[in-house]
This record gives C-alpha cells, sequence and structure tokens, in this order.
C-alpha cells in the first residue's frame, strides 16, 4: 500500500499534523520526545494491510503547530482524544513510545473505555531514572545554551562530520539517527519552546517526576505489552521488569542489543509482536 500522506485536522486554533491508513483494528502510536510520524513509518508499512493505523504529531513536535501552553501528559491525551472524535474512532490499541508511553497510561487513566490494548515502547513514567541529557534541560539557561548548539552553523558542521565518518565506514545506530533527526529540528524558537516545556512538564533535574507505579495496580484490566532495548541508555531496561510485577495482564519482550528504540532497531519483530498481540488479544 502507498503511505499515506499527512493530514491537518485543526483543534482549538492550532494544527495537528496525522496520518490515517489502512482499515482493520484500530492502532493509534504516539511518539516521544523529539520525535514524530517519521519514527513510526517503517511500522506503519508492516501493518496498514491488516490495521487502520493512525499516527499524530504531537503538538510541539514535527508538523504540527507549537504554541505556547500546556505539554503536560494530560493536554496530549486530551488532544489524541479529540482527534480520534473527529474520526470517529472510539476505541484504540494504544502503541506509546518514551514519552509517548507516558502519554498512553495517561490516556487510559482518564479514558479508559476508549482503550483496548496498550503497548508501551521503553516507557517514561515508570520509574525516576532518565538519562542526564533530558536532566539537563531542566537546569536554569538551558534555552540560551540549546540555542546556540541547535544554530544552523553548529548543526550543518555536525552534518558535515557525520558525512565525512560515513566516507569512512561509519554508520550510526538508530539510537544515534533518531537523536540527530529529533535535535535537528530545534532550529526554530517555537520547537526549542515546546522542546523544554514538554521535558519540564515530566523531568526534573532528579530524574522523571511523574510516576505512573501508584496507578499501575488499579488499571483497568486490559492486555498491556511491554517492549524494550536491552542497551537503552535513556531509560533503564529494568523499568520494563518492575512494571511487570504491577500491572495485571502485562507481558515484557526485549529486544536483545536494541537501544532506546527497539521499533527502529527491528522492525520486523516489532510488526510481528504487534500484530500478534492484537489478534491474541481481540
Amino acid at each position: 500500500m502507498e503511505r499515506a500522506a499527512p493530514r491537518t485536522l485543526e483543534l482549538h486554533g492550532q494544527q495537528l499534523s496525522y496520518t490515517d491508513t489502512g482499515t482493520g483494528p484500530v492502532l493509534l502510536f504516539i511518539h516521544g520526545i523529539l520525535g514524530s510520524q517519521r519514527q513510526w513509518g517503517k511500522l506503519v508499512d508492516r501493518l496498514d494491510d491488516n490495521e487502520r493505523v493512525i499516527v499524530p504529531d504531537l503538538f510541539g513536535h514535527g508538523e504540527s503547530s507549537k504554541p505556547t501552553g500546556d505539554y503536560s501528559l494530560s493536554a496530549h491525551a486530551a488532544t489524541l482524544r479529540d482527534l480520534l472524535d473527529h474520526l470517529g474512532v472510539s476505541r484504540v490499541t494504544l502503541v506509546g513510545h518514551s514519552l509517548g508511553g507516558g502519554i498512553a497510561m495517561q490516556f487510559l487513566y482518564l479514558f479508559p473505555e476508549r482503550v483496548e490494548r496498550l503497548v508501551l515502547v521503553a516507557s517514561g513514567g515508570l520509574g525516576r531514572e532518565v538519562n542526564l541529557v533530558l536532566r539537563s534541560a531542566t537546569l536554569p539557561g538551558a534555552e540560551q545554551v540549546l540555542s546556540l548548539a541547535a544554530a544552523k552553523p553548529v548543526l550543518s558542521r555536525l552534518q558535515a562530520l557525520g558525512q565525512g565518518l560515513g566516507k569512512i565506514g561509519f554508520r550510526p545506530g538508530s539510537d544515534l539517527r533518531a537523536v540527530w533527526y529529533g535535535f535537528a529540528s530545534l532550529g526554530d524558537a517555537e520547537s526549542r519552546r515546546a522542546f523544554l516545556a514538554t521535558t519540564r512538564s515530566v523531568i526534573d533535574l532528579g530524574g522523571q517526576s511523574i510516576s505512573a507505579h501508584e496507578r499501575l495496580e488499579s488499571m483497568p484490566p486490559i492486555p498491556t505489552l511491554i517492549i524494550w532495548g536491552t542497551k537503552d541508555r535513556m531509560i533503564p531496561t529494568w523499568h520494563a521488569l518492575a512494571a511487570q510485577r504491577s500491572i495485571p495482564h502485562c507481558r515484557v519482550e526485549l529486544f536483545d542489543n536494541a537501544g532506546h528504540f527497539p521499533h527502529l532497531d527491528d522492525p520486523d519483530r516489532f510488526a510481528a509482536l504487534v500484530r500478534g498481540f492484537v489478534r491474541e488479544c481481540g
């Protein structure tokens, strides 16, 4: 199937970019901080023959608007609810990566009647620990540092360096490529402001500031799949195993040697797991 072109929906005076393709059980993919629709592209290609796949750019990311305002988990969850209402979709399987996992759990908490299944991928909200790079975004002066680091001359030099390394055989892994694409998206002030607001809504200098653990045991008994890379340097893998002890009806799949983006490291296995999960728990 030819990949669908992004569409635009106006919500509360802001433009939300999303794709909607395929037919069948509905999957809603939710990206993480500095992510966008593009990170799910390989999964859409593998799934939309048998499932309907909806993939938005969250506000503050990708091609969606980057307004001044609320970037909390609840605000993102409400936006996704409004998107589903617009599309006439009553129930979905949520697939959330990193920040998107935290949004997915908040969506389930707020709108449990809308969720059929839950897939958490290297999810935020399951423990305090998180990479120092994201914690540093909460420091005073982070705005000025980020403005200098994401300036076009600096990005151009880094890109040239990467191209030079490529000529001598260096091949960046999925994590490095994904982080680079995200960092390169911060060239304008609106994107940087949205990134900092989003990060600071869930992280402080000590780590993740919002935890789902107190709610996990009381979550509705819906099928839950947790996927994590064993070499995740952004959020530690043991968060998956800790969550498994708290979430009823939970299954964990670890991707050996994968990092924070297991869906990019092994999209074939990831798609097969999600497709099988949907069918087994239909």
